[in-house]
């Protein structure tokens, strides 16, 4: 719910987004002792925490470094990054009763498996930092004050009125799920200060399309170890991903795809060739399953595949192949068993596209990281504005990784602003 009004439009600091960033920023400005206001356009607060992790909230990782980001550039990344680690996050957490348990792929989820735990641990920090929350009460505007150089802002609604604040973090999140809020508003709020955008903004993160007729949709539920590579039009390696996959109805999912998603859109704007891979095989290549099918003693190609594989998906290799499967595997000619090695450990993906913002877990574009000031998250272009957050350059993998990078760029904007103190 809304917090109580004040009498007052002043604040010594507005945050403008209550999501994850604008939490931690706002209760870290609250805790360095300024009078904060957080925003938010949202009639539910923090509705991409209560999604994350399947409802859970994967709160960080075990093991981040910049390695894990793309967007701006590496260096930049570890520099914010390492103001604020993942042993501060379980302290931070642990200090509103919050158990943190690591799990098999090194995601730090509540014991609890509920990330209502998380959203109210930031409400209880928030409350105990003396920020004030209110919602829904959506920004349309923010302006600089005329004539004034110590960064003063104007923050105004269409349909409650105008606040003062003597700096603003704009933590609105990108564009991903934008039933949370994130619409993009936040772009153009930036770009009117004086920022640029880059020129790419697309979902990351994201479930990928492929063709109505790929095998690969009619077995939708299946779920299994993959891993998918990137390869540019000359057939260069780009980039690679091990992990579960997922076939549904439309294409392919589960943290495999959603990791290569971003990777791939990024490869198709310099490399229309450019295109994805599928191996089903672990730690198998074509010519080692050729060499495999030779030598294996199954009575046809279904009995050697599932051998390997789930009989569906054996089914549906085979079809891709165009082998019968329950031909005799060792009367299969040269040419069919590379069609099959092929399918199994080098199936092209010819992926049409995403499903867009809307099933998007984070957006790849943004703010980039060289407009600001890495110590505080302060605009190199707009003094006493900070930054915090999703609208920057930067995207992580699946894991807990861009909740890392909320809590440290919300940690450090939100000092900066409270002391109002910027890099020379």
């Amino acid at each position: 719910m809304t917090s109580p009004p004040t009498a007052s439009s002043s604040f010594d600091v507005i945050v403008i987004g209550a999501g994850a960033a604008g939490l931690f920023a706002a209760i870290h400005a609250g805790r360095a002792g300024a009078r904060v206001l957080a925003l938010d356009g949202a009639k539910t607060l923090g509705a991409k925490i209560l999604v994350a992790g399947g409802g859970r909230c994967n709160v960080t990782h075990h093991a981040v470094d910049e390695k894990a980001y793309a967007g701006s550039s590496p260096n930049a990344i570890k520099n914010v990054l390492r103001r604020f680690g993942v042993a501060e996050t379980v302290k931070f957490f642990e200090a509103y009763g919050v158990e943190l348990k690591r799990e098999d792929t090194g995601k730090l989820f509540p014991t609890t498996d509920d990330a209502h735990t998380i959203l109210d641990a930031l409400l209880q920090a928030a409350r105990d930092a003396g920020v004030e929350i209110r919602h829904p009460q959506r920004v349309t505007s923010i302006t600089r004050d005329a004539g004034d150089t110590g960064g003063g802002f104007t923050v105004a609604g269409e349909s409650w009125g105008a606040l003062h604040a003597k700096r603003v973090i704009l933590a609105t999140g990108g564009k991903a799920l934008p039933k949370s809020g994130s619409d993009g508003a936040g772009y153009e709020f930036a770009r009117a200060l004086g920022h640029t955008v880059t020129d790419h903004v697309f979902p990351a993160l994201v479930p990928l399309i492929l063709p109505g007729t790929n095998p690969l949709r009619a077995l939708s539920g299946l779920t299994l170890p993959a891993t998918l590579s990137l390869r540019s039009s000359t057939g260069k390696v780009l980039r690679e991903f091990t992990n579960s996959l997922l076939c549904t109805h439309f294409g392919l999912s589960g943290p495999c795809a959603l990791d290569i998603s971003r990777y791939w859109r990024a490869a198709l704007i310099e490399d229309a060739g450019a295109g994805l891979f599928a191996n089903f095989i672990a730690d198998e290549r074509e010519d080692t399953l050729d060499a495999k099918i030779l030598a294996s003693r199954a009575a046809n190609p279904l009995g050697f595949l599932r051998e390997h594989v789930p009989e569906r998906l054996a089914r549906a290799l085979c079809e891709i192949a165009a082998v019968d499967p329950a031909a005799i595997l060792r009367q299969l000619t040269r040419e069919q068993r590379k069609a099959l090695a092929r399918a199994a450990c080098a199936l092209p993906l010819h992926v049409e596209g995403d499903r867009g913002f809307t099933y998007a877990e984070v957006t790849m574009g943004g703010v980039p990281l060289a407009e600001v000031k890495l110590d505080t998250m302060e605009s190199r272009v707009c003094p006493g504005l900070h930054l915090a957050g999703e609208i920057l350059d930067v995207d992580g993998r699946i894991g807990g990784f861009n909740f890392q990078w909320a809590w440290a760029s919300g940690f450090i904007a939100g000092g900066a602003a409270a002391s109002g103190h910027a890099e020379p």
